[in-house]
This record gives C-alpha cells, structure tokens and sequence, in this order.
C-alpha cells in the first residue's frame, strides 16, 4: 500500500496496543508515537523496540517518537488516542492545545470515566467540541497483530467520509477493518467484554472448563446487549467484531489482562497483589463498577457485572460469586 505523504498520524501512548496501532497505521501514513515516558521514548529511537510492552517486535523505520504533545499532534491529520480510560481526559486536555481545529480523534480506549459515567468519545467531545470522534475496536490481541496473524477490526463513527478514511489509514493485509456508524455500541461493548473476561477468569482459575466458560461469554453478551441498545446503540453491533468477537477474543486469551487478572482472582490471590504485580492496566477492574451504575441508571439487569464488581472491590471470594450466579431465579433465556 502507498504512503499518503499528504496524510499526518499522531498516536498518543505508547503502551502495547498505541505501539501497535501506531506501527499499522506507519506503512500507510507518516505516524509519530507519543510516549509520557522521555526514557521509553529515547529506547525507541535508538532500538526501534518497546522493551516494556512489546520487547519481542521490531518497530517499523518509518515510525517516528517523541515525548514532546506539541511536537506530536500539532501537524496531525489525525489524532489516535491510546491512554487508558482513567487518564484519558487529562492527556485529551493537555493535546487539545496543540491540535489543529476539526482535526479527527480516534479512542483507543474501552473504559468509562469513573466520576461522570462518560464513554471516552464523550470526554473527547468535552474536551475538544468540534472535532469528529471515531472509535477503533475489535477482537485485536497486541502480539497477534505485531505478529501480523490475520485478525479484523472496527472504526465507529456515523461520518461515512470519514470512515472510509479512517478504515484506509488502519488497513493492513493481514487486519481487515470494517466501518459502522454505531459509536455508542461499539464503546459499550468495548468496556463490557473487559468485566466479561474477568468473570471468565475467574471461572477457569477455578478450574472450569469450556462448558462454563461459553456459558459466561453467552449471557455476558446478552447482558452488554441490554445495556447497549438501552443507551441508544444498535442490537446487531453486539453480534459483530465489536461485540460477540472482542468478547470471545478477551473471555479466552491468556494474552487478555483481564482475563489473568480473573483466573488470578479464581486462583485466590487478592486483587490488590494481582495489580500489583502487573505493569499494564486491566481496564476491566477499574471499570466494572461504572458500567454497573450505567445498567442502573438505564434500569439494566446486568448479574456477572454485579459478581464482578463484589469480587473486584467489595472483597467477596470468586467461588461464592459463581455459586450466587448459578443460584439466581429461573427464567426464560428470549425476553
């Protein structure tokens, strides 16, 4: 694919999957990778790897770092956004006196702020009111797509224009993107799938198996459905890469941080030595408890997100979490 020297990317956060993007979109787009850290940056430059998230991948040449927010979005295109959910706005803040007006934005981010409730495409809108928001999205495990296996992914925004831009600029030959209009689906699932893939965990460290596992992943879609149309998404979002697939891709990699952080937790460890442990952010763990106020706000029974929350934050052991989500009253599965 030709380089479109007219097109200028900015990725910002240089963890496992803004490195990824970031090298994707370097073959198609001159793209330079913002890192907080002036030390991971400058090891970049001179090694062409991230030793801290993706130490066995060489970055591409053409990708270009720097610690410098003005440096990085000023001259932007496009601005991809690749911060955790609990610093996504201050970094937003910080870019948006750099970025050039309606300057496209892309999260990366499948979280909810914790002190509002807002998807990270609502905070971009708050923070830079005007500029297009899109999300990226999908079943997108970072060492896969460094390791160029084949895989599919999603670009959300309801700009037809934009989209097929965007899908453009974040194609490979081994990742094919799909476009869909529906923002609000897609960021739900993508928060959703995170708390799923905990509960799945957390069942396999307790050492069951496939039966319980395509249990968890059956009702914890139909649970992130509820919520999702409730809020205004689209039902068939949900059976697609954003929903069903991220979903299956997260429930069972032992590459998924929430997922270990599950079987973990089903393993008896507590879950602050499990973050402590870890180097990278398990977004499910600090979102769990917002997504539930989210189902309650919008009337939205939501059970294994409620287990979740008790085991995550409340000290309750996974097996009697298990044990109440087996004992619920009986119903029917349609309706």
């Amino acid at each position: 694919m030709t380089v479109n020297r007219t097109m200028r990317v900015a990725v910002i956060g240089a963890g496992s999957w803004g490195t990824t993007v970031a090298s994707i979109v370097a073959a198609n787009a001159p793209t330079v990778l913002w890192g907080r850290r002036r030390d991971l940056v400058d090891t970049m430059i001179r090694d062409r790897v991230n030793p801290t998230y993706l130490a066995d991948f060489t970055l591409p040449a053409e990708l270009e770092f720097t610690a410098d927010m003005g440096e990085a979005v000023g001259r932007a295109d496009v601005v991809v956004m690749a911060v955790p959910s609990h610093g996504f706005r201050d970094v937003v803040a910080d870019a948006a006196r750099h970025i050039r007006p309606w300057v496209p934005v892309v999260s990366l981010a499948k979280g909810i702020e914790r002190s509002s409730l807002k998807r990270m495409s609502q905070v971009v809108a708050d923070e830079l009111p005007g500029h297009p928001v899109a999300v990226l999205t999908g079943p997108n495990l970072a060492k896969e797509i460094m390791g160029g296996q084949p895989a599919a992914a999603v670009v959300a925004i309801d700009d037809k224009v934009i989209a097929e831009e965007l899908q453009r600029i974040f194609t490979r030959p081994a990742l094919r993107v799909y476009t869909n209009p529906d923002v609000i689906g897609c960021e739900v699932a993508g928060v959703a799938k995170n708390v799923m893939a905990i509960a799945s965990g957390m069942a396999a460290g307790m050492g069951f198996g496939d039966n319980t596992r395509a249990t968890l992943i059956t009702r914890g879609l139909a649970e992130m459905t509820r919520l999702g149309i409730a809020m205004g998404g689209e039902g068939l979002t949900f059976a697609g890469l954003a929903g069903m697939g991220d979903l299956i891709a997260t429930c069972s990699s032992t590459q998924s941080r929430n997922n270990t952080v599950g079987m973990r937790l089903g393993q008896g460890e507590s879950i602050d030595a499990i973050l402590a442990s870890m180097n990278m952010v398990a977004e499910g763990v600090k979102s769990s408890p917002s997504l539930l106020d989210l189902a309650r706000r919008h009337g939205v029974e939501m059970p294994i997100t409620e287990q979740v929350v008790a085991v995550c934050h409340q000290g309750r052991p996974a097996s009697e979490a298990m044990m109440l989500l087996m004992q619920r009253r009986r119903r029917s599965e349609i309706g």
